[in-house]
């Protein structure tokens, strides 16, 4: 019959015979009758092709050959397993394990880390991976389920995801400290129509709302803008005088602290917005996503820089 043959009622019955000491006392720990027990040792046996009990020497009940110890040490490792596969099971589908991947926007990679901590400080046993992109990569991802959950700005309307804000996201413009323009109390669109902007490129949502920005302010007039293709070389640019930044405020917090960049005096700035956390409509979210999505809305921003 070969080992394919083995089941796990008859390497129970095995091992109950081994602990209570006779075929008949087995049938009662396992609420069998002593012919079904019996039947199982038997099958068991051929299934090995081994003797794995004998008669006790003095014909009171049955213990283990050799080669039916050498199993039960088996068995018992089974049982361990399948018990630890158990508890893991319960586990992922109570959502406290699972993989969860959580994309974010790129101008959100300054306080996700931290976020990522606080998540894996609550959910421990939750794997928790962290993927930055753009906004149209992002939003890609979680189109064709390469991440859970995300957290950008504006929801997207397609795909079609459910969107609940996380926090206030302000934006401003940002200037080097000796800029003509810092210090100014009130500017005008006059002020800045023949300044260099300095902005990320097509697809990320702050250039989005850069752009919306510009063209209400000044009535759709052409400015001059240069592209460049990471906040952190933006910043470096502004720095060192190449122009002036519309950005997300919360990539600028240290900068600011230091001295190293101002805020400029524009019309209507601050402008706020809102980080959302998303997941697409047409996808479940695992248990633990649900967990994840919850904590993160329980947080209740908290985990955002603290701008001013």
């Amino acid at each position: 019959m070969g080992i394919d043959a083995v089941t796990l009622k008859q390497l129970r019955a095995l091992a109950a015979v081994a602990r209570h000491g006779s075929i008949a006392a087995a049938a009662d720990a396992l609420h069998l009758t002593a012919p079904a027990v019996h039947s199982q040792i038997k099958g068991l046996e051929g299934a090995m092709a081994a003797t794995l009990l004998q008669r006790a020497a003095d014909s009171a009940g049955s213990r283990l050959t050799p080669a039916g110890a050498a199993l039960l040490q088996a068995a018992e490792r089974v049982d361990v397993v399948l018990s630890q596969a158990a508890a893991q099971v319960r586990a992922i589908e109570s959502g406290q394990i699972g993989h969860v991947a959580l994309g974010v926007v790129s101008t959100a990679k300054y306080f996700a880390p931290g976020l990522v901590k606080t998540l894996r400080l609550l959910h421990p046993g939750v794997t928790l991976a962290l993927k930055v992109g753009n906004r149209d990569s992002v939003l890609h991802d979680l189109e064709t389920g390469a991440i859970d959950l995300a957290i950008t700005g504006r929801p997207p309307r397609d795909p079609p995801v459910e969107a609940t804000p996380v926090g206030a996201h302000p934006h401003g413009i940002v200037a080097a400290p000796d800029h003509p323009l810092a210090g100014v109390a009130a500017l005008s669109w006059a002020d800045l129509r023949d300044e260099t902007f300095i902005a990320r490129e097509p697809g990320s949502g702050t250039r989005i709302l850069m752009q919306r920005y510009l063209d209400r302010l000044g009535d759709g007039a052409q400015y001059r803008c240069v592209e460049l293709g990471s906040n952190e070389t933006i910043k470096q640019a502004v720095i060192a005088g190449l122009g002036i930044a519309f950005l997300s405020l919360h990539t600028t917090v240290a900068e600011l602290r230091h001295g190293d960049l101002v805020t400029l005096a524009a019309p209507q700035t601050p402008v706020v917005r809102h980080w959302f956390v998303v997941h697409a409509i047409n996808r479940d979210m695992t248990l633990a996503a649900e967990k994840i999505h919850a904590a993160i809305l329980r947080l209740d921003g908290d985990f955002l820089p603290k701008v001013g």
